[in-house]
Parts: C-alpha cells; sequence; structure tokens
C-alpha cells in the first residue's frame, strides 16, 4: 500500500475534471419537446434511468447540450449520484452532467468509481427544496485512479461479480412480482366468493344477504334519525311534522349487467350500506411541535395501515379537537383518500384502517367511511380489492384524476355476502395476507443484503482488494501526466487552428 494509507501502491486520486471532460447539463425551452421522436432524445435525470441505460421519453428538436454516446450521465440534483451511460447522442438537461473519460481511464471502470463513491458525492448535494451539486462540485470530485492495466481487471471483475449478482436480484423481483399477483388474486376471491366457497357449502343455513340488507337499511334509516334529532336538540328546536319525510333513500345498484352472485349474496351499493363523512381544511400555519394530530394523506399506506413519522406527522392545537369533536377520528375506522395526481400506485381512493388509540384530526382531503352493521375490516378488503379499484379508475375519462367525491362513492355497487361469511372472509384473507406480508419481508431483506453486498464489492474493488496488483503495471501517476501532456497538446493545436484565420487576415492586409 501507498503511504495515503488506503490505496495500493501505484494508484492515486484526482479530481474528475483531471481525468474527464466534463459537460454540465441545460434545459432547452419546452417548446421545443416532443414526443414523436423528432430530434435527439432527451434525459432530464434519474427519472429515465434504467440499470445501465436510460430510457427515452421525450425527444428535442432544438438540443443544447449534447452528450455524445457511452458519455457517464451523472445525476446532479433531486437526487445526486445516480448514474446511466448515454445509449447515443442524446440532449441532457440541468439534472444531468456528462462526464467523458481520457483516453487511458476506462469507462466501466469510472463508471462503477461513481456508483461506489454516490453517497460521498450526495453529501456535497446542497438546497433548500431539493439537494444538488454545482458544476464546481462535480468538477472537483476526487475518485481512485488504478493504473490502466488493473482498470481493465477491476472492470472485467466488477461486470461478472454484477452479472450474478444482478441475476440473483431479478429473481428476487420476479418472486414479488408474483407475490403481488396473489395478493390480488386472494382478494378477488374474497370478494367473489370462491375463497368461502367451501364454507357456504358446509353452512347452508346462513342467513340470507338479503335479509341482511333490510336489517342495514332499517338500521341506516335508525341512525339517520337519531341524527337528526340531536341537530334539533343542539338548536333547541322541536322536529317539525314531516322531518321524516327528508330522509334521503339510498342508491339502488343496476345488477342489469352485473356477474351472478355465489348464493346467499346480493348486490349493495355503498350509500345503502354506509356513511360518509369528509373532512374540513386545517391551517397549516397553525401547525405546532405537539397537539392533536393531523391525519393527513401521506399517513395513509398501501397495505391499509395508517402510519405517524417524524416526517408525516403533523400537529394541530388542542383547540382544534375541542372546536371540532364530530371531526376526531378514533381506532378502527375506515378513511379514504379523495385526492392524488394519477392514479399510481393505487393513490387516489386509498382505504385504510386506523389503529388501537387513534385519535386525530381529519384533512379535507380524506372522509371517514362508517358502515351500518358490516364489520369495517371486511370493507377494508372490499375497498383494497380490484373491484373498488375499477371502479375508482372509471370515476375520469382522463389519465390524471386529481380528485374524487364522496357523492361518487355513493354509487360503488359490490357483492355483499352473509354477516357470518364476512367474518370467515376477513380471517381467510388476512391469514393468507399475513404469510404474504412475511415473504415480501424476507424479500426485502435479501435485497437489502444484496445491496449491501454490492457497496462492499465496490468498496473492495476501489480499495485495491478485488483484483490482485501487478508490480510492472504503469503506475496512475504516469497516466495522469500523460493525459495532461495530451490535453496541452489538444489546446495548442485548438489555439492553432483559431490563430490561423487571424494570420491569414493579417498578411492579406499587410
Amino acid at each position: 500500500m501507498s503511504g495515503n494509507g488506503e490505496l495500493p501502491d501505484g494508484w492515486t486520486t484526482a479530481q474528475l475534471s483531471d481525468v474527464s471532460t466534463i459537460l454540465m447539463g441545460q434545459s432547452p425551452p419546452s417548446s421545443t419537446y416532443n414526443i414523436e421522436c423528432d430530434g435527439l432524445p432527451f434525459f432530464q435525470g434519474k427519472a429515465e434511468f434504467g440499470s445501465l441505460y436510460p430510457e427515452p421519453k421525450v425527444w428535442c428538436s432544438q438540443p443544447g447540450k449534447i452528450a455524445e454516446a457511452n458519455d457517464i450521465l451523472l445525476s446532479v440534483r433531486a437526487p445526486v449520484g445516480p448514474t446511466n451511460l448515454a445509449p447515443g447522442k442524446c440532449c441532457i438537461g440541468r439534472g444531468l452532467a456528462a462526464v467523458r473519460p481520457e483516453t487511458g481511464l476506462d469507462l466501466k471502470y469510472l463508471l462503477h468509481a461513481f456508483r461506489c463513491s454516490a453517497s460521498v458525492l450526495d453529501a456535497r448535494g446542497t438546497g433548500t427544496t431539493f439537494k444538488a451539486v454545482s458544476g464546481k462540485v462535480v468538477r472537483e470530485f476526487a475518485l481512485p485512479i488504478a493504473p490502466s492495466e488493473e482498470q481493465s481487471r477491476i472492470a472485467d471483475a466488477l461486470d461478472e461479480l454484477f452479472s450474478d449478482l444482478d441475476a440473483g436480484v431479478a429473481a428476487l423481483e420476479r418472486v414479488r412480482g408474483k407475490l403481488k399477483l396473489y395478493r390480488a388474486s386472494v382478494l378477488k376471491a374474497a370478494v367473489e366468493g370462491t375463497l368461502t366457497a367451501e364454507w357456504r357449502a358446509q353452512h347452508p343455513h346462513t342467513e340470507h344477504a338479503s335479509e341482511l340488507l333490510q336489517r342495514i337499511l332499517t338500521e341506516r334509516r335508525r341512525r339517520w334519525e337519531e341524527e337528526q334529532l340531536r341537530k334539533f336538540k343542539e338548536k333547541g328546536q322541536e322536529p317539525p311534522t314531516n322531518w321524516k319525510a327528508k330522509y334521503k333513500q339510498p342508491v339502488i345498484p343496476d345488477t342489469t349487467n352485473l356477474p351472478p352472485l355465489p348464493s346467499g349474496w346480493c348486490w349493495v351499493s355503498w350509500a345503502q350500506v354506509g356513511f360518509s363523512q369528509n373532512g374540513r381544511p386545517f391551517p397549516s400555519s397553525d401547525y405546532e411541535d405537539a397537539g392533536t394530530k393531523l391525519l393527513r394523506p401521506g399517513n395513509l399506506y398501501a397495505d391499509g395501515a395508517i402510519r405517524w413519522t417524524d416526517r408525516n406527522s403533523r400537529y394541530m392545537p388542542d383547540r382544534y379537537a375541542e372546536e371540532s369533536p364530530d371531526l376526531i377520528v378514533g381506532a378502527g375506522e375506515l378513511i379514504i383518500n379523495l385526492t392524488a395526481q394519477s392514479l399510481k400506485d393505487d393513490f387516489l381512493g386509498r382505504v385504510c384502517i386506523t389503529g388501537e388509540g387513534e385519535h386525530c384530526l381529519l384533512n379535507q382531503r380524506l372522509a371517514r367511511l362508517n358502515t351500518v352493521i358490516i364489520p369495517a375490516r371486511f370493507m377494508l378488503w372490499m375497498f383494497k380489492s380490484a373491484w373498488f379499484r375499477v371502479f375508482v379508475a372509471g370515476l375520469n375519462t382522463g389519465s390524471l384524476i386529481q380528485h374524487m367525491f364522496t357523492s361518487q362513492l355513493e354509487h360503488f355497487v359490490f357483492p355483499l355476502p352473509s354477516l357470518a361469511e364476512q367474518e370467515v372472509i376477513v380471517e381467510a384473507v388476512e391469514d393468507q395476507l399475513s404469510i404474504i406480508d412475511h415473504l415480501e419481508a424476507d424479500l426485502d431483506a435479501k435485497l437489502e443484503s444484496a445491496q449491501a453486498l454490492r457497496q462492499a464489492i465496490l468498496r473492495h474493488a476501489f480499495t485495491g482488494q478485488l483484483v490482485p496488483q501487478n508490480p510492472n503495471d504503469e503506475p496512475a501517476s504516469e497516466l495522469l501526466k500523460r493525459i495532461a501532456e495530451e490535453r496541452e497538446a489538444r489546446a495548442r493545436v485548438a489555439a492553432a487552428a483559431k490563430e490561423e484565420p487571424m494570420r491569414v487576415a493579417r498578411r492579406k492586409k499587410s
């Protein structure tokens, strides 16, 4: 090892600008963007990155900063550090820098060196809204430089090791995809009745769902009347003679084009079996470090749980809870998200159930879903099923849906089994999903281990521990000296070429 205590003999460190040409990206006018493949592919940042090459989504007819094929594309903002290779000549936006190695520097070696040092570069990013690094930081960023021959050996060894590791990761991801399909199939079987077909055969005399529906409708009206009487009492008023006539009959589902149901089931609308309550806006200017928690869309997770972290927790003064006791959410309550930018990740219409001891305020972008007689957990899995996702997707014909309304939710039609079968369904679904959750957690642990192994391999590579050193290799310091000499020679040629027209002009003038 050399005197610096980290790098082997023959290695050195160099600033990126000493061993490569660096081009910082700049976004062209948006009017020049297109999806008709007119011009050059336009890459704006990590969003287009793949495992090695980015995937073009937009083209630019008037490109500004242009990267060449196999330039290293370095993400320099939101996030800092990820890399890809340019698949060909392309336009780069301000979220990227193009790094072109000098002769004698192995392209794959430099790419792997970036990936080894990505966290170091990221730590040098600044910014309040999002992190970014300047061109100066990129140019001065130092990387370990091995002798040219050893660079090739390291790059080859890393390619071989990562090929095997990538194959293992891909296999794990395929299993994850199958588990996602299995999760969906469990919910599908649950809401279609196939999951409990054997149970129904063993319990032929269970109450028919249509009878349950009549009990629900009776209870629904009773609750409405009770709520109206409470409101009259709060206002100090006597109920008018015809007040019960104002009861709004719930939406009756149109079953004309619906598929047949299992024996003992019936079709219902959400309006028949539940009530929805919208939240209200709370001023962000009143957020405090403690107080009553404010439930917002970011607290709703895809697995149906509501979670509070340091990042997503907001608190309102306790006076808001005192002023709006009807907006306090407790344990075991269904909450639906009414706002999203798109249908991605099932965020619009995401339904979750609160945990034990919950006590929070309901934000205006959410709504509470109160079931009548039906267990909340049965409705949770109904809302998690593809049956409900199809309903949400059909609320708007555009590609972006920014808001759904509880009035629309009233028209959600779904199959209803008996109360006894609902309980069996909930138990069966949660047993199956518990197994899937365990397997997914195991997969996540294996994927994290794979990433840790990848970083360990990179650390070994760039501290000289992956491949043997050859004392006959030309030292990296000689490579840097040669790169500097070649740059000086190119600069002299360029200066001479620039001077020649002026020299000719002077001769003609004289």
